[in-house]
């Protein structure tokens, strides 16, 4: 960014702010002070990004990790639980990320409505998992949903639901920013309308954003009061994410000096997540490293499974107090990513985000744990979608474990065309969902339909050509098979 000469600088920032005005001024009674706390999380957001010269870091100050700033998970769980579990839970709070939209797999509103398992949503799955601990410990475990404009109102209308379950529910706002131009660097909203042509002006800054709107909201300073230490923080698509209890116990076990104030679940790399945030040390404190930060010249060492051989699972455990300590002191500092889009009319608009994990560096004798891959099970397409409504994982309480008849702890890697985008069409096609048991790689391309109580084994590749459609009939068992051209099962 080094173009921003200072009384560039100042000019834009003065021009920022007058729009900012503006547009404030349009805002409802009822929005005024929120929008008031958005905007000056956004002037300082804006500030930096004008600042800022270049990439974020200099790759000859990237180290590997010390060895005892990642624990392996198996150390942390020899430590056991405490006798008494109740009264570790009970400082504990879950937040789930929930500002996404379900656009990706074909579907309106939240993403975390959408059915996953024996018509169970991802919200669903996580109240049975909160509601369950609370029963079997007699404690009081919060959930707190952090939503954004877009998932608030469809979210909200969904809780009453959950009325009578065991779980006190919360949600609070991410804030929203303006999006803007990219020639002018100016908001590209007239008002503070969020309908019809306003709807692309406006945008949910990323879960970096989890700091500031929590403690705006007053759910941090009650908690607090409550007598809460933690929150566990996780994406609401990720089904691996659950309170683990061995983890809680190690934060709530550690000598006051040198309480941990965030911990970052980390997995193994394989060839599938070489894109993922890894965990390096620079200038002395562990930092979370993304693609996006990394110089061109870089990039095919940062993808290297040797060199960096974990990423962040976003499953994070974060101490209120020292959220409330470093949010009131202004010193959380996460890396701004710039996100360019394209609105419908063809305008460049860019949107300034942080990424939650981003803060790690901020916090006092932050660790990394290396946990199983079974903490990290996301959903971010049907392909995800088939291998968790598939007989791979059985159901428990909301929890997913994968099945004991499955001789290898290893997902298959599976992958489906376009004809399975929108959860719909992928539903449709699916008579019943296969069995996946002794599978190792699917491809799915073309016009394909399964039957019933179908199996598949091994490697199975099935590619039906444009213009030609294969139905996979009842019952059938593909075993390393290659199916292509047109397989067509008519009644007869």
């Amino acid at each position: 960014m080094a173009q921003f000469k200072e009384a560039g600088r100042q000019e834009l920032e003065k021009s920022m702010k007058e729009d900012l005005e503006k547009l404030q001024a349009t805002a409802s009674k009822d929005e005024a002070e929120i929008t008031r706390k958005d905007f000056d999380g956004f002037k300082k957001l804006f500030h930096r990004f004008l600042q800022e010269k270049g990439p974020s870091v200099d790759w000859g100050m990237i180290q590997r990790p010390p060895e005892d700033s990642i624990q392996p998970y198996e150390k942390i769980k020899s430590k056991g639980l405490p006798d008494n579990v109740a009264s570790v839970l009970n400082k504990l709070v879950v937040v789930k990320l929930n500002g996404g939209l379900g656009t990706s797999m074909g579907c309106k509103g939240p993403k975390s409505l959408i059915s996953v398992r024996n018509e169970n949503t991802f919200l669903d799955l996580t109240v049975q998992q909160i509601e369950h601990l609370n029963k079997t410990y007699n404690t009081e475990v919060p959930l707190v949903l952090m939503n954004s404009f877009n998932t608030n109102e469809d979210t909200n209308k969904i809780l009453q639901k959950y009325t009578h379950c065991h779980v006190k529910i919360y949600t609070f706002n991410q804030s929203r920013y303006p999006r803007i131009n990219k020639e002018s660097l100016l908001p590209i909203a007239k008002d503070m309308l969020k309908m019809g042509d306003n709807a692309d002006t406006w945008y949910p800054p990323g879960h970096g954003d989890i700091y500031a709107s929590f403690y705006n909201s007053g759910l941090l300073d009650k908690f607090i009061a409550e007598g809460k230490e933690y929150i566990f923080v996780s994406n609401i698509d990720n089904l691996g994410a659950t309170v683990d209890l061995y983890i809680l116990n190690h934060l709530m076990s550690q000598p006051n000096g040198k309480r941990c104030e965030f911990v970052m679940e980390v997995t193994d790399k394989t060839r599938a997540d070489v894109k993922g945030g890894t965990l390096t040390q620079y200038g002395g404190k562990l930092r979370l490293l993304e693609i996006a930060q990394v110089p061109k010249a870089h990039v095919d060492e940062f993808k290297s499974v040797s060199k960096f051989k974990i990423f962040n699972t976003n499953n994070l455990w974060i101490s209120l107090a020292a959220i409330k300590r470093l949010q009131e002191q202004n010193a959380i500092d996460m890396e701004i990513i710039v996100n360019p889009k394209t609105l419908n009319g063809g305008l460049n608009v860019i949107q300034l985000e942080t990424a939650v994990g981003a803060a790690i560096k901020s916090f006092d004798n932050a660790l990394g744990i290396n946990v199983p891959r079974s903490r990290f099970l996301p959903v971010k397409t049907t392909s995800d979608l088939l291998l968790v409504m598939s007989n791979l994982y059985s159901l428990n309480a909301g929890s997913l474990t994968m099945s004991k008849k499955r001789e290898f702890p290893t997902v298959p890697l599976t992958k489906l065309g376009s004809s399975f985008t929108k959860v719909q069409e992928f539903l449709m096609r699916f008579e019943s969902i296969p069995d996946m048991l002794e599978l190792d790689h699917l491809t799915v391309s073309g016009d394909v339909t399964f039957g019933k109580n179908v199996s598949l084994k091994g490697t199975v590749i099935i590619i039906a050509n444009h213009g030609d459609r294969i139905d996979i009939p009842a019952g059938a068992v593909l075993e390393n098979k290659i199916v292509s051209g047109n397989l067509r099962i008519l009644d007869h």
